[in-house]
């Protein structure tokens, strides 16, 4: 399967590659409102029309069209030499994966959830991420594994696990994490031209929901920057970083604050490695207070590393403890109403921001 594909695709004529466009600007026209589902889809085919190195793997990603139609007609646009259906066999086409993106092409592996990633956790580790290291700069590794990341709706303890803090641990990898229709389309992009392996966590339960995105974020150029973190709404009192789902709940959170006076600075980390140290801790010297919010584990968490660049650059700056939001300390529970208890709520982070705000009600008055 992949040495047909090696044939077929380096035996086209490569064209000229677009250069890779860092959009720094914000977009403020609006032209039309696309799915993250969408926005998906639309940068992978952007990609292999504009790259013939790039192609697809994974199970059903071809003629099912994609466990969440991601993938949507790019098998019958770019041919079975470029949209591999896979076997049931993750440690297998990963690694066939990383064989290739070392002959130089350039894979784009999905999983069909991040969870069945444990399954190949060896070639994305030891193979792909440090191989560029340990042949001291003679062997790239351009390469994408992407897929649905963290908790969706009730699939149990085994499918609801979040990975970011697992591989933004792993020196070699980059670890990019969308929220909205303009990430996931701007951020994929970068990752597939990116020389290194890049882990690209979406999320299951935003593919359906719609948001607006401008001409420039539609042009074929656009790409975003690895590595920026983006400020989704201003504040002087508190900053709120997250990101992937969460990030919509920071900014709900933020319209509550602001009703009770307290305005909330919300941060979208888009990427998670490299992480934008500089944003962060900007906006906390102007805001004097922290919030994280994840959905993964609390202990050795993004938001335990968030935390620790604060203390480290900006402790001085700081007028109230940190406050970090994240998911339970336990496996996912099955049912519905043990699992809204595992996750962080909107209210969660209204409360946490109120208490670094001393807005709080004490508990005894409360009582």
């Amino acid at each position: 399967m992949y040495a047909i594909a090696r044939q077929r695709i380096l035996g086209q004529s490569f064209q000229k590659m677009r250069p890779a466009v860092s959009v720094l600007r914000s977009y403020s026209s609006a032209a039309k409102q696309i799915t993250v589902r969408d926005a998906l889809n639309s940068a992978l085919d952007e990609e292999m029309s504009a790259d013939p190195k790039v192609f697809l793997m994974g199970e059903e990603v071809g003629e099912y069209q994609g466990a969440y139609k991601i993938t949507k007609g790019l098998l019958e646009k770019y041919g079975p030499e470029r949209v591999l259906d896979t076997p049931i066999t993750e440690a297998g086409f990963t690694g066939i994966g990383v064989g290739a993106a070392y002959y130089g092409l350039k894979p784009v592996v999905e999983f069909m959830t991040f969870n069945f990633s444990m399954q190949a956790i060896d070639h994305i580790i030891n193979s792909a991420a440090k191989s560029n290291y340990m042949s001291a700069g003679q062997i790239s590794v351009p390469i994408v594994f992407r897929g649905p990341n963290g908790a969706a709706a009730g699939v149990g303890a085994q499918h609801s696990q979040c990975y970011a803090s697992w591989y933004a641990s792993c020196p070699g990898l980059k670890v990019l994490s969308p929220y909205n229709s303009e990430d996931a389309r701007g951020l994929l992009k970068a990752a597939i031209r990116d020389p290194d392996p890049v882990v690209f966590l979406e999320n299951e339960l935003l593919y359906g929901e719609s948001f607006p995105v401008s001409d420039e974020v539609l042009d074929s150029s656009f790409c975003i920057p690895i590595g920026k973190a983006k400020i989704e709404r201003e504040g002087k009192d508190v900053t709120i970083t997250a990101f992937s789902k969460m990030v919509g709940y920071a900014l709900k959170a933020a319209e509550i604050l602001e009703k009770d006076g307290i305005y909330a600075e919300v941060i979208n980390l888009r990427s998670i490695r490299p992480l934008d140290r500089s944003t962060i801790n900007t906006s906390v010297r102007k805001t004097n207070r922290l919030v994280t919010v994840e959905e993964g584990f609390p202990q050795h968490g993004v938001g335990a590393e968030i935390c620790a660049s604060v203390v480290e650059e900006s402790f001085a700056y700081l007028d109230a403890p940190v406050e970090r939001i994240a998911g339970a300390d336990v496996p996912m529970p099955y049912a519905a109403n043990l699992e809204r208890m595992a996750v962080p709520q909107i209210e969660d982070i209204v409360r946490a921001a109120k208490r670094a705000c001393y807005r709080s009600v004490p508990l005894a008055a409360a009582a």
